[in-house]
């Protein structure tokens, strides 16, 4: 298949071109390859060297990213930068990276299919982010407690990064928002949320979450954000004739 067959698919099955604005990250196809075809996509959280070096052994001609390598500044390529893009040249790697654009998406984003595997419903938007919102909120038809939750979404309690029981013991309703949105449970204190899921937290939130009484799950950004690369990879796996396999590197963070 056509490299740029495949880019049109992404940018009709997701919304890469809403969230320009509000991305920092560049989306959508950051490296080519010299034959501009592909017959098996690898699918990743991270634009790595350990994921391309993977992708090589896997055989594939793309690699799909949550987390790509540019960013929407000027770079040199240097170090690591210049490391990273040789081997996927020398490689014939083509890498495509969507970020916000995955977070977001109503069906098959990080966020939504979180909300959903928690066990939410009457699920509406929540969160914004440069104008946008991001992330997803709803109630539990029956209260849960965290454990329960934690239980639900099938996540180890001893893994997660931090569980703070700092509210009602049974949450009656809970926000999600993946990866790194620590900063956001402030929105989530003033919708009076009972529960904040996320995958990273930091020391500066942990009395604001304490003093407002609401309970946080961070499960780690990685784990979060396993979600919407797998939703991707069934897509094509169902919608294009092409190979396709999932690049597990997790970081536990």
């Amino acid at each position: 298949m056509h490299i740029m067959e495949i880019d049109r698919f992404f940018h009709e099955l997701l919304p890469i071109d809403i969230t320009k604005k509000a991305d920092r990250a560049i989306n959508g196809l950051q490296v080519s390859n010299k034959s501009q075809k592909v017959s098996k996509i690898a699918f990743a959280v991270d634009a790595s060297l350990e994921s391309f070096k993977r992708a090589a052994q896997s055989n594939a001609d793309m690699l799909f990213v949550h987390h790509g390598i540019f960013w929407g500044a000027e770079k040199a390529i240097t170090g690591d930068f210049f490391n990273r893009i040789s081997f996927l040249i020398e490689n014939n790697i083509a890498l495509y990276a969507v970020h916000i654009p995955l977070d977001i998406h109503p069906e098959i984003g990080n966020n939504i299919s979180v909300a959903k595997k928690a066990g939410l419903e009457e699920i509406e938007s929540f969160g914004e982010y440069n104008g946008i919102k991001i992330g997803y909120k709803g109630i539990f038809t029956n209260p849960l407690s965290c454990d329960e939750i934690l239980l639900a979404l099938g996540f180890n309690a001893a893994e997660m990064l931090a569980v703070l029981k700092f509210g009602k013991e049974k949450c009656k309703s809970a926000a999600v928002i993946a990866g790194g949105a620590c900063s956001t449970v402030g929105q989530a204190i003033d919708e009076n949320v009972d529960l904040y899921i996320t995958g990273e937290v930091t020391h500066q939130i942990y009395h604001q979450c304490l003093e407002a009484k609401i309970n946080v799950i961070s499960a780690g950004h990685y784990l979060t954000e396993t979600f919407g690369v797998k939703n991707v990879e069934k897509v094509v796996r169902e919608k294009l004739d092409l190979e396709t396999c999932f690049i597990d590197v997790p970081t536990g963070l």
